[in-house]
């Protein structure tokens, strides 16, 4: 019997959501105010949902999501106060002045939901803090008991806003390709859960997966193969399906933030366009681009020109890792050796620097923001206009010397954050042959838990998960390392650790994996893994 199966037939034996209750809010993440109200509202297609005319998109979305999972076509209309439906949903946006809110914010994301009997208030100052209400209540219904065609929902009254701005997921596509279906599907369920930054890892040195007009080689070329199989024929996203995409994340308030990884990680663009690379190592093949080289300055800032043009965000990632695993011919190139002379480079890192920053000021010229890896938090950059990515535990002098500089941070440890790790014992395939990152890992993780010293966080933007696919080459694979950790990742990202308790939201967690079996995604199951089919893939 296969995994398939197997899980199909697990499923069965679960518990309907219906059966199934929580004391507690069920939202993940939990508000950091909910009150139970004493009544229940029922949606139906008699609902009407009444919008502030600014929020005409988010009803339209609000109704288009209920018909989407749901089943059910809701009425909309334009508020006005002379209305007098009593089953109703209204979008109201609010002046500053009428606006009152105890709670600590970092950025205006904050909302508020009223419910009775009759009505659903969903309030916020601003488009932002609308969406996250009314994404809050779309939860809310897709949890929601429903008969003859009704959901009965429980009433609340939510007051809530972020902790943290920057709440991410990173998905490396070079490594093995999914496509636009399975990235909907994983910024559907970010904007769920108010998840608001997708790192879209599009370059590494297995593959190129972005269209670039003026260089078309890297696709259907730097295209070919992935890090299982180097033939499987060229796969890479065009820009047509990235401005899709794009506009996609955008009606769930999502950034996109596109990586394109140098001067490492480059062998797939270097098979590409050879004439630009600075050579590799045995194990990592014309593993950099070539900073001795004039021309591929100006070829990188073609590439960034178009890949600007394409991402609103004005945030490129710059990678910045690891380069080196395949700079060791620097040592030797005529054109490396003639620039460390020239501008009086003692070694390959300060030769990296050198790279990086003339990289990173090409990339401010045109508006951008620089993200990058750890590496870069030494280097001489500019603190206004760069953001460092701390991934590796192993060496948190880094986040030390990024805060000490003055560098705004996201932080991302591989321990617990990196989601390719095993979350069990019982797990067979994972990154790392000892660390586990378990959904309590990540719901426990601190700023403060670090071996750093700052006053406060002020500098941390937040904290985003990273998915890395060496070892994840389906979309079962996919689903079951992201899910439920994802649950945990927004919980942590969006509360301040006063407002957590683990068995809390434990019960909350084992009502969303019913969500996960409702709409087919292949999750791991953290209480019984005992139970649970591994993808052989």
């Amino acid at each position: 019997m296969n995994c398939k199966i197997i899980f199909l037939a697990l499923s069965l034996s679960i518990l309907t959501l219906n059966s199934y209750s929580v004391e507690s809010c069920p939202l993940i993440p939990l508000p950091q105010k909910s009150q139970k109200v004493s009544s229940i509202f029922e949606l139906s297609i008699n609902t009407i949902v009444e919008f502030d005319v600014e929020l005409v998109e988010h009803a339209h979305f609000l109704q288009k999501e209920v018909l989407r999972y749901e089943g059910l076509t809701l009425k909309t209309a334009a508020f006005t106060n002379n209305q007098t439906n009593s089953n109703r949903i209204i979008l109201k946006l609010l002046t500053e002045k009428k606006k009152k809110n105890d709670i600590h914010q970092v950025v205006d994301e904050s909302f508020k939901i009223d419910m009775d009997r009759e009505k659903v208030i969903i309030s916020a100052s601003n488009k932002t803090g609308a969406f996250n209400g009314m994404i809050s209540f779309l939860q809310l219904v897709r949890l929601a008991e429903k008969k003859d065609n009704r959901l009965l929902l429980d009433c609340w009254s939510i007051e809530d806003a972020p902790h943290y701005g920057w709440r991410g997921l990173m998905l490396d596509e070079s490594r093995h390709f999914f496509g636009k279906d399975k990235v909907r599907q994983l910024l559907d369920w970010m904007a769920l859960y108010k998840l608001n930054k997708f790192h879209w890892h599009l370059t590494d040195a297995p593959g190129w997966r972005i269209e670039i007009k003026q260089y078309p080689r890297l696709t259907y070329i730097g295209g070919i193969g992935n890090h299982t199989n180097p033939d499987t024929p060229a796969q890479y996203y065009t820009q047509d399906d990235i401005t899709e995409i794009v506009q996609y994340a955008k009606e769930r308030y999502i950034e996109i933030i596109p990586e394109i990884d140098m001067p490492g990680h480059a062998s797939a663009a270097n098979r590409a366009y050879p004439e630009y690379s600075g050579g590799g190592s045995k194990k990592f093949p014309e593993f950099t681009f070539n900073p001795g080289k004039e021309e591929v300055y100006a070829y990188l800032t073609n590439i960034l020109r178009e890949v600007d043009v394409l991402f609103p965000s004005q945030i490129i990632h710059l990678g910045g890792d690891e380069v080196h695993f395949g700079n060791e011919k620097w040592k030797t190139d005529e054109n490396v050796q003639s620039l460390m002379r020239r501008e009086n480079l003692k070694d390959l890192k300060d030769v990296e620097h050198y790279f990086f920053k003339r990289m990173a000021d090409s990339l401010i010229s045109i508006n951008n923001k620089v993200a990058a890896w750890d590496e870069v938090a030494e280097s001489d950059l500019s603190t206004e206009n760069t953001i460092v990515f701390y991934w590796r535990n192993r060496f948190p002098e880094q986040l030390q010397k990024s805060i000490d500089n003055g560098f705004p941070v996201v932080l991302c440890p591989n321990f617990p954050l990196y989601l390719d790790y095993r979350q069990d014992t019982l797990l067979n395939v994972g990154h790392h042959p000892t660390i586990i990152n378990t959904y309590k890992d990540i719901y426990h993780f601190s700023p403060f838990n670090l071996p750093v010293k700052y006053k406060n966080d002020t500098k941390i933007l937040g904290i985003q998960a990273n998915i890395w696919t060496e070892r994840i080459m389906t979309e079962d694979r996919l689903d079951f390392q992201t899910f439920p950790r994802i649950a945990a990742l927004a919980e942590t990202a969006w509360n301040n650790q006063k407002n957590k308790e683990l068995q809390q939201f434990e019960d909350r967690m084992r009502l969303h994996l019913l969500l996960y079996k409702k709409s087919g995604i292949y999750y791991f199951n953290p209480f019984e893994p005992q139970k649970v089919c591994e993808p052989v893939k």
